[in-house]
């Protein structure tokens, strides 16, 4: 059956690599290609995740630290204040309002010295060399810091959401507003209004090397309105910004200017936040496939485990828990955590070895848990697989993940077979022309989920 759905026409000219297992023993039931090095995309993420839990810990919380080189004098804080991050994706602007409640609770009124912002945790490598500059002004490619500052419950760090709404009447200016509001960033308005029933044209971009973001086009009057997540740049910077408006609402003055700078290894804590649990962590970074939190993970485990919070450190993490677990990184290259590096190489058959050997690992269940379920239109059950697989045998059954770029798309992850077997596959397929074949990759899931040892038992149909 899978021979008959690799031949389609969709498949033409393109490289295929496929790989089946029993997952209870790693048995290999089907293999095509599957010794091939192949652009993996996002499934990249699931060597990030399970080296990340096997290295880090399911219990590991990133900090988000406020410190002074000063003493409080009445309420005046006679010295620096620091802002030291370790990049904690969960740090969403509420978060920051918290650190500066806290600071209000201390009777602090008044900061004689600077705002600095400590981003050392991480080097200062922003974007990687490999991302294209196309992707560098959306939420896809955002610049990677120990500071950073999470919009949304999706947490897209480093980003910010632009709403655009119709204005008063047909010619006049869209409205425009900002999520969270910051002066950090500027807006230049070229979008006009239109009339009901006019096609909605609207263009946000952000200019390259700058945070001037430019709104253009035009949006019908009868609009419930559109937005998008903007990539910020410098987002150390955008921090700091985040936190100094809200210690202005609680009352706090900083006298001096905000710099990027270390803290004194002296520095005295004032207040702290920790993100949730690395197993809790998954689930966003997984269902959602999010990019930035997966570079964020392999900094961390580079400063954690070799001292620099680096992508070659981290990378090095990575190799190092693979090849412990029995996968041939000799078949692999890893370049980004994301996978949106077109240099990422690796093979349907390596993939399907790493999700049958972390089953024996103790943190397993919550990797399991954070997987995208086929069909579930709930995003933060379904993930990016919530509208795929419905009314079908895989449907609620599979959980996997998705990966696509320019002429690559792939689907892997584990599916139950009609006979009640757990089955491990991977379809990874690069070069093909045209629309994604998603189509192919379904019918592979579907034969798989239909799939019995023993032809007429436990045959399931929708």
């Amino acid at each position: 059956r899978l021979d008959r759905v690799l031949r389609s026409s969709r498949l033409a000219g393109a490289q295929v690599g496929i790989m089946v297992r029993d997952a209870e023993t790693g048995e290999v039931l089907y293999a095509r290609g599957d010794e091939a090095r192949l652009i993996p995309a996002s499934t990249q993420k699931l060597l990030v995740a399970a080296a990340a839990l096997g290295t880090l810990g399911p219990d590991y919380r990133f900090r988000t630290t406020v410190l002074t080189d000063g003493k409080q004098q009445g309420d005046t804080l006679a010295g620096n204040l620091y802002l030291k991050g370790t990049g904690d994706p969960t740090m969403l602007p509420r978060r920051y309002e918290e650190l500066a409640a806290t600071l209000a609770s201390r009777g602090i009124r008044s900061v004689e010295g600077k705002l600095i912002a400590d981003d050392t945790w991480f080097d200062d490598e922003r974007l990687h060399p490999d991302w294209s500059w196309m992707d560098v002004s959306s939420s896809n490619a955002v610049e990677i810091s120990a500071l950073t500052v999470a919009t949304g419950q999706d947490l897209d760090t480093g980003t910010i959401i632009v709403e655009v709404r119709p204005g008063a009447a047909p010619g006049a200016p869209v409205r425009i507003s900002l999520v969270p509001q910051t002066d950090y960033v500027t807006v230049e308005n070229r979008a006009v209004t239109a009339t009901a029933g006019a096609a909605e044209d609207i263009v946000i971009e952000r200019r390259r090397g700058t945070n001037r973001i430019v709104v253009s086009g035009s949006l019908p009057e009868d609009s419930e309105g559109t937005g998008e997540w903007i990539a910020v740049r410098e987002p150390t910077g955008y921090a700091a910004a985040i936190f100094r408006d809200a210690l202005a609402r609680r009352g706090i003055a900083v006298r001096g200017e905000t710099a990027f700078g270390s803290t004194p290894g002296d520095a005295a804590v004032l207040a702290e936040l920790k993100s949730p649990r690395l197993a809790e962590l998954v689930i966003p970074f997984l269902k959602l496939g999010n990019n930035g939190i997966a570079e964020i993970l392999v900094k961390a485990m580079g400063r954690e485990v070799r001292g620099k919070g680096s992508w070659q450190a981290g990378l090095q993490v990575v190799e190092q828990y693979l090849a412990s677990i029995g996968v041939n990184v000799a078949t692999l290259r890893l370049r980004d955590g994301s996978g949106l590096s077109r240099l990422n190489l690796q093979t349907a058959g390596e993939l399907t070895w790493l999700l049958f050997a972390i089953q024996h690992e103790d943190w397993f269940p919550s990797f399991y848990e954070a997987l995208p379920v086929a069909g579930p239109p709930n995003r933060m059950e379904g993930g990016a697989l919530s509208t795929r697989l419905r009314f079908t045998a895989a449907q609620g059954n599979l959980r996997g993940t998705s990966g696509t770029l320019p002429g690559v798309s792939a689907l892997c992850g584990y599916v139950t077979s009609a006979d009640g077997h757990r089955l491990i596959f991977a379809v990874m397929i690069n070069n093909y022309v045209g629309p994604p074949p998603r189509s192919v990759e379904d019918a592979i899931a579907v034969a798989l989920a239909e799939f019995s040892r023993w032809p007429g038992v436990g045959l399931r149909f929708r």
